[in-house]
């Protein structure tokens, strides 16, 4: 259909101009497809933003950035739920970020200060709360899973990447991890997903 108005009108005019025959729908057209397309132009304009400065246009969500800590919830200040009985809870690796909602954000892994021995770490994913204490937004790891935390950070898409160190039995010794892995949290559908993969051996790392 657009062609056959397009070929209609260019026909029209290569045809004589505006003769008294013209078709009287050749006009009306190209006035609706004028009016169509200044409406798709709107749409565009809106979904970005033009930058007055440099006139570069503006992802309507933020880009996942680092953030410095005291921008972000302190997890010292969490009500985190590890079963410590009378030992302290100790915040191993922490980072703080905006993830891609344009919100401060801290990952922590932390375990209890038993003192001795290697106690297990949970990650948790930590949110800005009511009266200053931080919420716990996701679990990302359990102390269950006997893993202790090396290390966490944010890779520049978003993903939150992790070392940590395990036992691949009962009878290994709690000073000699002998299972090493790197990890990794995609967010998917308001959801964050864990991917591990078995890295270097512990002892090697």
């Amino acid at each position: 259909m657009e062609t056959a108005v397009g070929t209609t009108v260019t026909e029209q005019r290569t045809g004589g101009g505006d003769r008294p025959d013209a078709p009287a729908h050749a006009r009306p057209a190209v006035v609706h497809w004028a009016v169509v397309a200044a409406g798709c132009a709107a749409v565009v304009a809106g979904a970005l933003a033009a930058n007055p400065a440099n006139g570069t246009t503006t992802p309507l969500r933020p880009a996942p950035r680092a953030l410095p800590a005291a921008e972000a919830p302190d997890p010292a200040k969490a009500e985190l739920p590890l079963d410590c009985g009378p030992f302290p809870v100790k915040i191993s690796v922490q980072f703080a970020a905006d993830l891609g909602d344009g919100r401060p954000g801290t990952v922590a892994a932390a375990h209890c200060d038993a003192g001795n021995g290697t106690p297990p770490d949970a990650v948790y994913l930590l949110g800005p709360g009511a009266g200053g204490r931080p919420e716990i937004l996701a679990t990302l790891l359990s102390e269950q899973e006997n893993l202790t935390v090396a290390r966490l950070a944010l890779r520049s898409d978003g993903v939150i990447t992790g070392h940590a160190q395990g036992y691949s039995s009962e009878d290994v010794p709690r000073f000699s991890p002998d299972v090493s892995l790197d990890l990794t949290w995609t967010r998917r559908s308001g959801h964050w997903v864990r991917a591990e993969q078995a890295a270097a051996p512990a002892a090697q790392v």
